[in-house]
């Protein structure tokens, strides 16, 4: 199994009446802000040990699980608004770093979320890496009411219990199960993960730590218009990295391309770009140490 090369810790900080559990790693230094990094859809913040072991330096990290996901408490609800996501982050940032701006990784919905943050609230972050966080289609008015039929649709579906994450027999099936999502990620690194991942039932079952709600649309239509109006209110500078695979291609079969999501980052006002080679959409499971040091070469000292 995959050793860490820098342990971390776990803390629970109380963020807007949930207890978060948030990942850590180093001690944190006068003078430098922390390091956040925060997790995509149906992932925790584990996840980036990989990257945090192939950093150069000690830093103070700090990766929470988003409200639904990990060893973060659920929230009462039966399906989740985006915009939580921005407000918990800032309640975090409160905790963590209340006089100064933070660099702020996130990788897909958490690249999506970032970018949101960095632009509703373009004072508290120094500098932003967006990990394939593309945004979703663009939408129309008129797919509105149809939005909001399939919503409740998959709501009742929910509470019927048809949206039930599949469970496991043990660790080594969890495990099984990320390599066949991702057959880059080696077996050492996913026996690791299945462990944080995943955790057993009263039964037994090895069951992922995400909320089925999280399956459930978003009722609100995604507005292109908006976006572009936050992106523009984005102060810090922002590295976007692509992996090799087309991910948007994959998902969304024209619908969506990276070419549109190009265009939509040309609303920012300091953009670079960055790629890393033979990897899919979880490159920070692929390529840790590709990733590590276009990170650590785009963050100020």
């Amino acid at each position: 199994m995959y050793q860490p090369r820098r342990a971390s810790r776990s803390e629970f900080v109380p963020i807007r009446n949930l207890r978060y559990h948030v990942r850590t790693w180093g001690e944190p230094r006068a003078g430098r802000p922390p390091l956040v990094m925060v997790h995509g859809w149906m992932d925790v913040a584990a996840s980036y040990q990989f990257v945090v072991d192939a950093f150069a330096q000690d830093r103070h990290i700090v990766a929470p699980d988003w409200r639904g996901y990990g060893l973060t408490e659920l929230p009462h609800t039966d399906n989740y608004w985006f915009a939580d996501y921005l407000a918990d982050l800032e309640f975090l940032l409160d905790h963590y770093s209340p006089d100064a701006p933070v660099d702020l990784v996130g990788h897909s919905m958490g690249g999506n979320i970032a970018m949101l943050y960095a632009g509703s609230r373009p004072e508290r972050i120094r500098s932003l890496v967006n990990l394939e966080g593309f945004g979703m289609p663009a939408t129309r008015p008129s797919q509105a009411p149809g939005r909001y039929a399939k919503w409740i649709e998959q709501l009742k579906a929910y509470h019927r219990g048809q949206l039930d994450l599949k469970s496991y027999d043990s660790a080594d099936g969890v495990a099984q199960r990320l390599i066949k999502t991702n057959k880059r990620l080696t077996a050492d690194k996913a026996a690791w993960l299945a462990r944080h991942w995943a955790q057993p039932d009263a039964a037994g079952r090895w069951r992922i730590l995400g909320d089925p709600a999280h399956k459930i649309i978003n009722a609100n239509l995604f507005r292109v218009d908006e976006v572009l109006e936050i992106y523009k209110a984005i102060r810090a500078p922002v590295l976007a990295v692509e992996a090799s695979d087309d991910s948007l291609g994959q998902w969304w079969q024209g619908r969506f391309t990276l070419a549109e999501y190009h265009e939509r980052l040309k609303a920012v006002s300091d953009l670079r770009l960055g790629h890393i080679p033979d990897a899919g959409h979880m490159l920070h499971h692929d390529q840790p140490e590709q990733l590590a040091h276009l990170i650590e070469a785009f963050l100020p000292p």
